[in-house]
């Protein structure tokens, strides 16, 4: 069979990565969206979102990239992606009205053989509820993380497909692709891959739950958790790539949404998830760990303290500051003054009257009495730390993810205090 022609209707981080690495497969690729100016931004390049290796390889593959705001250019697909945004509110629910508008628009331009797929993140229920014996449809479960989102389209660990009916083969522009990336395929009824994803986002909040809980008692009792994970990744039940490094809670929206998801299907069924809503009281106490500890080493002891924050997205090498710890904390200080530097994120997001952006890391600890560092940017460990110590007027260093070395801390004289281990430092000014 000829090569298939790959569609995405959804410009957003997941649509625009996902489309690039099809690209890269050699799939002539169309991408829809309805933002003229979204998408004339990407036809020359333009990226409004920070993802490493993306701008390279769009830029490598821009002539198999057709983008359009005309629904119309979706015609010649086999196979058409939806991958808009589903926008959830406080409590976690999804507002699927915009995504169920986007799959009846495209349906009505397709050939009646093209294959659709919803490759959003929905709720159980929905793709069955949005099945019409007319069309092919079939949900994806994305693989997308922040920061390495197009290694992720690249190189997927699987594919996990849900079908109307699993026992039936995979239409053969949808299995062509698939087969391309070269891993295991794993068809199952809609409902299951959708609890699929969510269950693999619950399971990695067990992972973090655990570190989060043992971290802190290392804190307290003179234990090192950086020592005890080489243990448990020798453990074969729990693993070499588990994920037990420890954090401010669970940042981002996707892990959040998801333990939303558990405990309302759980109340609507009967079923017990209290030891979901136990996760997210974890999440919610880690964190307050820099705002506990800043009232401990600093607030409660100075006068009109100067704050230094290094980093306001939620993660390195991305520039979403959604469920950001280092936002929830500038929310806490609106009465103090901050001084914020990131490498991607415009200080002028934060909502604090009293929030100075600044140009460098160096610039950001002038005068400062404490440093907050929230995000673990790569350049911050190359910052010299007899430097940091000479700007700041005050010696404390709070460093939930370890970004800086604790004994390189000691000699600048800072006090490093990080997730995991009780604080160190506190040397002598070279």
């Amino acid at each position: 069979m000829t090569t298939a022609v790959i569609g995405y209707a959804g410009m957003t981080h997941l649509g625009l990565n996902s489309a690039v690495a099809a690209a890269e497969k050699g799939f002539e690729t169309v991408c829809y969206d309805a933002d003229s100016r979204h998408i004339a931004q990407l036809a020359r390049n333009e990226l409004s979102i920070v993802e490493p290796d993306l701008s390279e390889l769009l830029g490598k593959n821009i002539e198999r990239i057709k983008f359009t705001t005309d629904l119309s250019q979706l015609k010649p697909c086999d196979l058409v992606y939806i991958a808009s945004d589903v926008l959830t509110d406080d409590l976690g629910k999804s507002d699927l009205e915009p995504i169920s508008t986007l799959i009846a628009e495209v349906a009505t331009g397709l050939r009646p053989d093209a294959v659709m797929v919803v490759l959003s993140q929905v709720p159980p229920g929905f793709t069955r509820g949005s099945f019409r014996e007319d069309r092919q449809l079939y949900y994806q479960v994305e693989t997308l993380i922040f920061g390495q989102a197009i290694q992720r389209a690249l190189h997927p660990e699987r594919f996990i497909v849900g079908c109307a009916d699993p026992h039936e083969p995979l239409p053969p522009a949808f299995a062509q692709y698939l087969e391309s990336f070269d891993c295991p395929i794993l068809p199952m009824r809609y409902e299951s891959a959708e609890l699929a994803k969510i269950s693999i986002n619950v399971c990695l909040v067990a992972s973090v739950s655990v570190a989060n809980t043992m971290a802190e008692l290392c804190e307290s009792i003179g234990a090192d958790w950086s020592e005890i994970v080489p243990s448990l990744k020798l453990d074969r039940r729990i693993g070499q790539y588990s994920y037990l490094a420890p954090g401010l809670g669970i940042g981002g929206g996707n892990l959040e949404r998801d333990l939303a998801t558990v405990c309302n299907l759980a109340d609507q069924n009967g079923t017990d998830a209290g030891v979901v809503r136990a996760w997210i009281a974890n999440s919610h106490h880690r964190r307050d760990w820099v705002l506990r500890s800043l009232y401990l080493e600093v607030l409660s002891k100075t006068d009109n303290p100067i704050i230094a924050v290094l980093g306001l997205a939620y993660k390195q090498d991305t520039d979403s500051t959604k469920n950001s710890p280092s936002i929830a904390l500038l929310d806490h200080l609106q009465s103090f003054q901050v001084r914020v530097f990131d490498p991607v994120v415009p200080a002028s997001i934060v909502t604090n009257p009293r929030c100075h952006g600044a140009e460098s890391e160096y610039e950001a600890c002038e005068g400062a009495d404490v440093l907050a560092v929230m995000t673990p940017w790569s350049q911050f460990k190359e910052l010299d730390l007899h430097e940091v110590a000479k700007a700041m007027r005050g010696r404390v260093v709070l460093d939930p993810y370890g970004v800086f070395d604790s004994e390189q801390c000691g000699d600048a004289g800072l006090s490093h205090h990080t997730l995991g281990v009780g604080a160190s430092g506190i040397g002598t000014l070279a």
